[in-house]
């Protein structure tokens, strides 16, 4: 008998595809409810591998529609919320903030309406970006008592709902679990990205895009270590707690860019330094944060969590994922990907 039926929200995306795998394959006791309501990120081919399990089950529904979600909620029977649906690309929220605020905050309120109703004992599991934090200087890293400071409409929605997250703990007694991660990268990422999107337009000799001066930095995690921390959190982590999440993987843009484009030309058997002439300087985005970088002692320390990738594995995995999987990226950057709900779900 199954222990817990866990609402995954987002799961269909880059980082949620690879906790909906992880729980499905690790708990096959649990069963898995992936909602998903397959936006231009929403991937359904990124789980072709496990939608045959017995204790998989995918819904097709949006996080803003509040009697939508009551009725999930009720005959599914969730005991658990893993809520990782977002919009999260900040160039698409300087373009359209209202989107951001419609699903990152209201969706989030909307979710928690329905999971308070239910009265469980289960938790709401909240994940959220280190972006909320701001921008650190030449030194430092975010703790979980770093004041929030977002630049961008995309922080600032993730940052409001975290406090609604804070918030209905305090006022409804709502058990929660929050998690600030550093970016992430590795297989099944959407080409905007900027690791697959290099990786792209370098096998095809396209031009490679580096804001202002290349010199932002960033912590980055691969995405499976990511899943993993997300599992031992859910399942270790103290209630009403936030725990950071980072790689120990802290590079300048331009120096990421680099390291791809050495990689890339091995792999493709190209002259060395070829790719590298590919770098183009663009004008900076506003609102660009200098650095992030992630302490993550706190989970270290109290649940025995760590990275199992260094950058230069990370990499390397996250490279011969994309060569080796053509296919998939030719329907993302085609669009073909998005019929895949139709021929596969639909006909069922």
């Amino acid at each position: 008998m199954s222990t817990k039926t866990i609402l995954i929200t987002g799961g269909a995306g880059f980082i949620g595809s690879h906790v909906v795998r992880r729980f499905v394959v690790q708990y096959p006791d649990y069963n898995i409810v992936n909602l998903d309501v397959l936006t231009y990120a929403g991937n359904l081919e990124n789980l072709r591998d496990i939608e045959g399990k017995p204790n998989y089950t995918f819904i097709k529904a949006d996080i803003r529609n509040q009697s939508e979600i009551v009725k999930i909620l009720h005959e599914y029977r969730i005991s658990d919320i893993i809520h990782l649906a977002a919009e999260s690309h900040v160039d698409r929220s300087i373009a359209n903030p209202n989107a951001f605020v419609e699903t990152n905050v209201m969706g989030t309120v909307f979710l928690m309406n329905a999971f308070k109703d239910l009265k469980t004992s289960g938790v709401f599991f909240h994940i959220s970006t280190d972006e909320v934090y701001g921008s650190l200087g030449e030194t430092g890293y975010f703790t979980e008592s770093t004041a929030y400071d977002p630049r961008s409409p995309y922080s600032a929605s993730k940052a409001s709902s975290d406090h609604f997250v804070r918030a209905y703990g305090n006022s409804y007694g709502l058990n929660f679990l929050i998690s600030n991660c550093s970016n992430n990268y590795g297989p099944n990422q959407f080409p905007e990205k900027l690791i697959p999107l290099v990786i792209n337009n370098i096998q095809y000799r396209k031009a490679l895009p580096i804001y202002g001066d290349g010199q932002y930095t960033r912590d980055w995690l691969y995405v499976e270590d990511h899943a993993e921390a997300i599992d031992v959190i859910f399942h270790k982590g103290k209630h009403g707690e936030t725990y950071n999440i980072g790689g120990d993987n802290e590079l300048k843009n331009i120096e990421l860019v680099r390291a791809i484009c050495a990689e890339m030309d091995v792999r493709l058997s190209r002259e060395k330094g070829s790719s590298e002439e590919l770098i183009t300087y663009v004008k900076d985005r506003p609102g660009h944060d200098r650095r992030y970088a992630i302490d993550s002692s706190k989970l270290k320390n109290e649940l025995g969590w760590k990275p199992q990738h260094d950058f230069s594995e990370g990499i390397k995995l996250t490279i011969d994922w994309y060569l080796e999987n053509s296919r998939w990226l030719a329907h993302v950057t085609s669009g073909e990907y998005q019929t895949y709900y139709e021929e596969q779900y639909l006909k069922r």
